[in-house]
């Protein structure tokens, strides 16, 4: 499929009163990234909406205890609650 026929299959999206630094501050990020100020924004999106919201559940947990890079242990676990705290 050409990038002709793609851009018609594709949404658009309007945001109105940036205020000006966050404008500014996105304008360079896309100049640092070598984007465009609609690729940098889009890849901004994807990258937080990507993201899981809030605090992981349970099973969450669970499945990272079992499958993470370094095994979960209650050592790590009370260490992890710890931080920040008096």
């Amino acid at each position: 499929m050409g990038a002709a026929a793609r851009e018609t299959n594709m949404s658009g999206l309007l945001i109105k009163n940036v205020p000006p630094e966050l404008h500014q501050r996105l304008r360079e990020r896309a100049a640092r990234n070598r984007r465009s100020l609609t690729q940098e924004a889009l890849s901004l999106l994807e990258v937080a909406l990507n993201e899981t919201a809030g605090r992981p559940a349970l099973p969450q947990l669970d499945r990272r205890r079992v499958r993470g890079a370094r095994a979960m242990t209650d050592t790590l676990i009370r260490r992890a609650k710890a931080v920040g705290r008096p």
